[in-house]
């Protein structure tokens, strides 16, 4: 019954509902990341408890700079994965990089030559690759695994597996230092921090996703698919090239040969990281944080006197429990 003689205030409507809480938007964004950070923590909490050698400089060196390269070629093949495709071929197309590098430092040619040739030619090699991908609809699996076979074939004819040796020492950038801190892990940082920054604030970065998120609604929107896949390709040759830089320098030798499992390492490195397998969605700074899992577990093993080849059994499991992760997220949301 209406009240006669007092004025209600007017209902107003509820604008201001909520937002989700800082920690909330954070593990929304960044969740992966966040548990790959924090697994990297409690390892070395727990094995310097067990053996304090572990948080030595030598070690810590290993861990950071020693696999650098696995960190910058996986930024790479995060961007190939979130587009929706994958390139096997990546352990090959390094081997082969580096072998064409030592050539060049060894046979007198200038050491800026030596650094950046290899980069032009993996960029050619992958912008082919992408080419087949995006022009002809050849799946990525099938051309990469060709790529594979005919980088690891053809190295292997050619050199017959040589060691490359006698390598002037300026061609050693990865034994260097800038601003006291190894060129690797100055590399490794920057390189992730400028493709993060890339890939979630520029319109080319963010079309990525909508390519391997859902391409009908990327060419409704007039994203050029082809061009984008050709030129992600690229950029992966480029990032791998940069990675054979790092790899070929940290030691005295090269071994004219592919590097075993380096592949498979890389893509587990993007995938474990936060990179949906199905494309669409992921980081470079996961990738980078895996790799660096990766180099974590396999430095403890030694340390607490387990076998370093239950490293390969514990990555399989991490991969298991991401792809379940990725899938039960989708179905959430679908």
């Amino acid at each position: 019954m209406a009240m006669s003689g007092v004025d209600l205030p007017p209902v107003q409507p509820q604008t201001n509902l909520r937002r989700p809480g800082f920690l909330r938007r954070l593990m929304a964004d960044y969740g992966q990341e966040l548990i790959v950070l924090s697994a990297i923590i409690v390892l070395f909490v727990a094995v310097t408890a067990v053996n304090p050698r572990f948080i030595s400089a030598n070690n810590l060196t290993s861990i950071f700079s020693g696999n650098a390269y696995i960190a910058v070629a996986a930024i790479g093949m995060a961007m190939v994965i979130i587009t929706g495709n994958i390139d096997v071929s990546i352990g090959a197309l390094i081997g082969v990089l580096a072998t064409i590098s030592g050539t060049l430092a060894v046979a007198g040619y200038p050491i800026w030559v030596a650094w950046f040739f290899p980069v032009l030619v993996g960029m050619a090699i992958n912008g082919l690759i992408g080419i087949l991908v995006a022009y002809f609809r050849i799946p990525s699996i099938v051309v990469t695994l060709g790529a594979l076979s005919i980088l690891r074939g053809g190295l292997i004819s050619v050199t017959g597996g040589t060691w490359i040796s006698d390598l002037p020492p300026a061609f050693l950038i990865a034994q260097q230092k800038w601003l006291g801190l190894p060129v690797p892990l100055v590399a490794m940082i920057v390189l992730t921090v400028l493709a993060a920054l890339w890939m979630r604030y520029s319109a080319f970065g963010r079309s990525l996703y909508a390519v391997g998120g859902n391409p009908e609604a990327a060419v409704a929107t007039g994203i050029p698919i082809e061009r984008r896949i050709v030129a992600v390709f690229i950029l992966n040759g480029f990032f791998a090239g940069l990675a054979t830089i790092l790899f070929a320098t940290q030691l005295q030798v090269i071994q004219s040969t592919v590097p075993p499992n380096l592949e498979l390492t890389i893509i587990m490195a993007a995938v474990i990281g936060g990179v949906s397998i199905l494309g669409g969605s992921g980081t470079v700074i996961g990738s980078t944080l895996a790799a660096i899992l990766f180099a974590t577990i396999g430095s403890a093993l030694i340390f607490v006197n387990v076998s370093a080849y239950w490293l390969r059994a514990v990555i399989g499991l991490l991969i298991l429990a991401t792809v379940l992760a990725d899938m039960l997220r989708r179905r959430r949301t679908v």
